[in-house]
């Protein structure tokens, strides 16, 4: 898998690809063989599972959107009932999809993560090659990126948004401090002093779920050690106990030490620490661009006319100028479906990655999108600010690459150093015997 990324360019969310026709419309679909005019047998009735992870108050509007694809699914296919079930993101991708794959019976449509989780399921053949169909619906060069979903050219899923991981900031709060955003590590160090100086939480962070703490600590050993260490820890070429990586997770155990993170953190989860941020009680949060809906919507949030968003500062490392983002979420297809589900998968895909539905996406919820689209206007003001850091190189997440037992060790480990039970170099200590171990076990 390739670190460098192609940016997302605004220029071309501007402008939709000139081969494609019918840009702004979902296409009709073509009747189904037993529903046509004339009395024909009505198609028999089937149900279709969509597995999703919108389940959190803050994704309502993500929602409210998959249950207007459902519906439309439902109308554009004959017999069709579409079985909407809601799961948490880490239940889905850690426990609950992968018992279902390890026994061949995933859902119809679910929820999927690119990268190595894809290509684990194309190797034990769960997944559906969506590349014909792809072909057939004309949609594939509509995409931004499809790299994270595509195994030996084949492509398996689809992203249904891009991401980028940065700092969200109360400008009333920086005003009021007489701040502007750093530029430098130590810029955004003297932020988070004067912050704490005068009462003010200078990050709000919630950290009973690791996965949460790991999205900074990413964008920091990254920063120190370069987008490349990721790759090498797996090839063997670089160790978590490199000095420059050392580096990022002991400037994470500075903000730890100096308090600028909320007071019992590591009982509070990940909804707990946007609260806090859209209530006003914190300076800065560091949270993926798919937070922004929540952030910018005046019904949940004081601050609405008040945040912006910048990529994390410079620390005068190798991965300066990067920026963690990436297309990695997305939903995939189970590949033993029937020719009556294929349908209603080509349905799905159809309406989902229309420009019509990429377009409320972004609208409505602040999530970027995955697809070029027509026109950007009359979308929070915050989008702009984010969109403008897509300019930047960009890196894939961290797990993404990594395998599963890293991903849980770096969670469990970097828990215990924010509650002060270890610290930066017994964390990567830990790391690298996790990691030589599973990089043992890969070549088995």
């Amino acid at each position: 898998m390739s670190n460098n990324r192609r940016p997302l360019q605004l220029a071309s969310i501007l402008l939709c690809s000139g081969v494609v026709s019918g840009c702004g419309q979902i296409n009709a679909p073509t009747p189904a063989e037993g529903d046509q005019a004339g009395g024909m047998r009505q198609a028999k009735p089937f149900t279709i599972s969509l597995r999703h992870t919108q389940v959190r108050d803050d994704a309502r509007l993500k929602l409210k959107l998959l249950e207007d694809v459902a519906k439309r699914m439902e109308a554009a296919v004959p017999g069709l009932t579409v079985e909407l079930e809601g799961i948490e993101d880490k239940v889905n991708r850690f426990e609950k999809l992968p018992a279902e794959m390890a026994a061949g019976a995933p859902p119809k449509i679910f929820d999927l993560f690119g990268g190595s989780d894809t290509q684990k399921y194309v190797k034990a053949g769960r997944l559906l090659d969506l590349t014909p169909i792809l072909e057939e619906l004309k949609l594939k060069d509509r995409f931004f990126d499809l790299d994270e979903f595509t195994v030996d050219g084949k492509i398996y899923g689809l992203p249904t948004a891009s991401f980028v991981e940065g700092v969200y900031y109360n400008k009333k709060i920086f005003r009021e401090l007489g701040v502007e955003v750093p530029k430098t590590w130590e810029e955004l160090i003297a932020i988070a002093e004067k912050a704490k100086a005068n009462g003010i939480t200078p990050f709000a962070l919630a950290a009973a779920d690791g996965w949460v703490i790991n999205m900074l600590m990413n964008t920091l050993w990254v920063r120190t050690a370069g987008p490349d260490s990721v790759q090498g820890f797996v090839s063997g070429s670089r160790k978590w106990t490199d000095p420059d990586v050392l580096d990022g997770f002991k400037r994470y155990e500075l903000l730890v030490k100096r308090g600028y993170f909320p007071e019992g953190s590591l009982g509070l989860k990940y909804a707990e620490q946007q609260y806090k941020f859209r209530a006003g009680n914190a300076a800065m949060l560091f949270d993926g661009s798919w937070a922004s809906g929540a952030i910018a919507d005046p019904q949940w949030s004081k601050i609405a006319n008040d945040v912006g968003f910048f990529n994390f500062p410079d620390t005068g490392g190798k991965g300066d100028g990067w920026i963690n983002g990436s297309y990695s979420n997305g939903y995939g297809f189970a590949a033993n479906l029937s020719e009556q589900e294929k349908e209603a998968a080509k349905a799905f895909i159809r309406i989902m990655y229309s420009d019509e539905m990429q377009r409320r996406q972004l609208k409505e919820t602040g999530v970027l999108p995955a697809m070029k689209l027509i026109d950007q206007s009359g979308f929070y003001p915050i989008v702009d600010e984010i969109m403008q850091t897509t300019r930047f190189k960009q890196f894939p997440a961290f797990d993404a690459v990594v395998q599963a037992k890293v991903r849980e060790a770096l969670e469990t480990a970097m828990q215990e150093l924010v509650g002060g039970k270890l610290t930066a170099e017994q964390v990567v200590e830990k790391l690298q015997r996790v990691q030589e171990a599973a990089n043992k076990e890969a070549k088995r």
